[in-house]
Formats: structure tokens, sequence, C-alpha cells
């Protein structure tokens, strides 16, 4: 459940002003599953809705609009979504008068299926009529059809969009892409996205500055290969370009940068990195795989010695970054010597942060079709053996911060217990990595401070607030 949406709703448009509707409000409850690029999504929806007279509730018992906003790019994200969808159709058991809505990738992915599939859904919403959900809600009558157009989403927005933060007001995200061109043999990205499609730059400006005004303090650049940025515009522009843009036109404290392809982070790029520490010192740089057999039979472009110069050109260049990354275990093919090549180059390269996922098979992707597929219990076991590692390193990468002072971006209370408060040092991304929690000292949430780290756990620190 998105978190931060009671209050005085707040809409960014494109004259950059907030205001403030005085209308009859009606209730919505929202459910936004999957990852940040999809809560960008959420939070456009819920502009176009606030604007309409919605108001958002916690308990969806109170709401008359149920609205869940899907992933659908692998199978444990369908089921995730298929077992919400269930969680909320029993409200309207008790109401029948609640509207049940569902939109995003899942049903971008599957479309008409999804009518037999759920019956108990009133209607679906592709990801290219989002843009509409507060028409369709209001126009929606019993017997409408479902709205969605066949194949990949071509919807590109854009900063008219309405747009309502459900993230803490001092951190948001800024989707710069839509779509991809990589065609990974395992991802159903293109097919239900689409291919590139780049904003803009002064249109991201506009947005950007936007969310200054009203009060961020990280913004974090996301898309699904953020290196690829430009290259559909034929203008010049590309991601240093636009960080160029953003640093000279805003004074946001912290940018991050999330989701590269590891073949085409530049020199370019990290140089930029090294001389503006407004962009912190944290690449997310998906491998999937070091194994250049199992790599070749994803689709990537690039091999292991490919990795090995990468890594070394980011210490050498920007010697204090935190690197995150994702591996897949148990792809077709994979062997025992594929899993432990990864595990040594894990071991070598002393990563920060690293994300396993045992793969799945996604109907209608290549990588389905392929033979030599690993039981579910052997991907398990690989998952687990890798996850162990990385803890282990983890809890050595952290140890490195002990007797430091470093700057954090405060949180709030913390969610362990509401004896401390909670926040992030510039090498931890919200919502996937760990957290600073705070024993000593005050500050408000979206405050900076200065706090000297004490000590280190597997993936989080603690420390003091320092004057």
């Amino acid at each position: 459940m998105v978190g931060g949406l009671k209050g005085i709703a707040l809409y960014f448009h494109i004259k950059n002003e907030y205001v403030n509707y005085m209308i009859e409000q009606k209730k919505m409850h929202l459910t936004s599953l999957g990852c940040a690029k999809n809560l960008v999504d959420s939070e456009m929806m819920l502009g176009s809705l606030e604007l309409e007279g919605y108001t958002t509730v916690e308990d969806p018992a109170e709401a008359e609009l149920l609205l869940i906003n899907t992933c659908g790019f692998i199978r444990p994200a369908v089921e995730e979504a298929v077992d919400e969808i269930l969680r909320l159709a029993e409200y309207k058991e008790d109401d029948p008068k609640k509207k049940l809505v569902v939109t995003g990738c899942m049903v971008q992915r599957y479309g008409k299926d999804l009518q037999d599939e759920l019956p108990e859904v009133d209607f679906f919403v592709g990801i290219d009529e989002e843009k509409d959900i507060a028409s369709l809600v209001n126009a929606w009558s019993p017997g409408s059809a479902s709205l969605y157009l066949e194949g990949p989403s071509c919807f590109l927005a854009d900063n008219k969009v309405p747009r309502r933060l459900a993230t803490p007001f001092f951190r948001s995200y800024l989707k710069v892409t839509e779509g991809c061109d990589n065609h990974c043999t395992y991802c159903m990205i293109p097919k239900i996205r689409g291919d590139l499609r780049s904003r803009t730059v002064q249109d991201l400006l506009v947005e950007a500055q936007a969310l200054e005004q009203g009060g961020v303090k990280e913004l974090c650049l996301i898309a699904q290969d953020l290196t690829a940025y430009g290259y559909d515009l034929g203008t010049g522009d590309n991601l240093v370009a636009l960080l160029k843009q953003l640093l000279a036109e805003t004074n946001i404290p912290w940018l991050r940068l999330l989701y590269l392809y590891p073949s085409s982070v530049s020199v370019e790029l990290l140089e930029l990195m090294a001389e503006q520490p407004r962009i912190v010192p944290y690449l997310d740089i998906p491998f999937q795989h070091v194994s250049d057999s199992v790599l070749q039979k994803m689709g990537r472009r690039y091999g292991q010695q490919d990795l090995e110069q990468l890594v070394s050109m980011i210490r050498r260049i920007v010697p204090n970054c935190a690197l995150r990354t994702t591996m897949m275990v148990g792809f077709p093919g994979e062997t025992e010597e594929d899993v432990q090549i990864m595990l040594d180059c894990l071991q070598r390269w002393q990563l920060d942060h690293v994300g396993v996922f045992p793969y799945e098979a996604e109907q209608g992707s290549p990588a389905a079709e392929l033979q030599d597929k690993i039981e579910r219990k052997v991907r398990e076991e690989r998952y687990v053996r890798v996850m162990e590692l990385q803890a282990e390193i983890s809890t050595q990468r952290l140890e490195q911060y002990v007797g430091k002072k470093e700057l954090v971006l405060v949180e709030g209370i913390s969610r362990e217990t509401d004896l401390l408060l909670e926040g992030r040092t510039r090498y931890q991304a919200p919502d996937i990595d760990g957290c600073v929690f705070i024993n000593d000292g005050t500050a408000s949430p979206g405050d900076i401070v200065t706090v000297e780290i004490t000590e280190a756990h597997t993936y989080d620190l603690v420390g003091g607030i320092i004057s």
C-alpha cells in the first residue's frame, strides 16, 4: 500500500503550481505493486483522480473505488497481483456498489484473458489508458467494456500529467523514459511497455523543478535502462546532458541513478559523478549473471571480462561509489561451474548491494523455449548460496563506515521502534537497501544531517547525529 496520501492534495502542473481543490471528496483505496516505475504511474493516476474529488483512505472498507496497479514482469508478481485482487474483491461482497478497477503491466500483458479469469473485477484499464483513469471511472457503469490496447504500450507521459506523490515529500522518482530496446531473452518488458521512448530534457527539467519546489531533497532517476536515455530523440541528448541540466537548473541536493546497462556506462558519466557531489556515489547496474555462456543465452551484450573492466573503472574514477546489482540463478543451461564463477566474482568484486532471484520461465519470452531447464529445488539452493555469500560481503562492506561521519537523509521514526529515527546515507537507495538507525539526536523527516556511525550489521548501520 502506498503511503503518505493523507491531507491536502498536491498536484504538479505545467505552470509548476500547487493548487488546493475544495470539492466534494469521494474515497478511494490504491494498491501499487511492483517497481518504482510503476509507482510513478500510480502517482499520476492519484493526481488525476484527486482532481476529480477523490481522497485516498487506508481502509478498503471505507472506499467506493478500489484501484490496483499491477506488475506483470514475472510470475511471482502476477501471483501477488491476483492475490491482492481477490483480497480486495471480498470488500465488494459486503458492498456491491464498490468499483474494483485493475490497471498496469499485468493487464497490458494478459489483456482479455483476465476478464474470464477474474470476474470479480469491474473493469480493467491498460497502461495507455491510465492517464484517463478519472474519466473512465466516472463514465463506467455495469456492463461497460474494459479498455486496453492490444500489444505493447506506446504512451509517454510529460509534465502536464497531474501527479500526486505517494512517497514522502522529500524524495521522489523521475521517470525519464518508457519502454526498452534491449530485448533480453528472459524479459517481457518490451512486449508490455514497448520500444524506448525518451522524454525531452526540457520536459524533465520542468517536472524536476516542480518537485524541488515541493521540498524534494533526493531525486532518483529511473528507467528500464538509464544509459539509453535520449538515443531515440535524435538531438544528441543523453544521460550526461540531462544530469548537467539538472545540476544547473535545480538545487536538489541528491541525484541518484537507478538501473544502468553494464556495457553502456561511460567514462564521461563517471567523471561527471566524481566532479559533482550532488550526484550521489551510487550506481544500480543489473549484471544478471557473470558467466559468458549464460549471458549470451540471456541476450546481454557483454561478458565477464567486460564486467571486470567496468567494476575496475568505477572504482578507479569514483572510488567511494556504492555498487548495487541483481543476479539471476537457475537460467536454462546454467551449470555448477557457472554458479561458482558468479560466487568467485562476487567475492572478488565486493559489491555493496546484490539482489538475487531464481529464474522464472515467462510465457512468451524466448528463454521459455530454451532446453536444459533447471529444477526449482536446484534454483532455490543456488539462490540461498549466493545470498549467504553476499550477506557476509555486505557485513564487511558496512564495517568500513564505523567511526566515519556520513550525511544521512532522515526518513522519520524508525519502522523497528519509535525510540529511534531512521535514515539513509548516500550509499543506500530508498526501499531496496538497508538504512541507518539513529539512536542519538533529533531531526525532522527530510533533514540531511551528519551522523557518526558506531555500529554495522548485515544490511544496516547505527549512529548518532553530531552537531
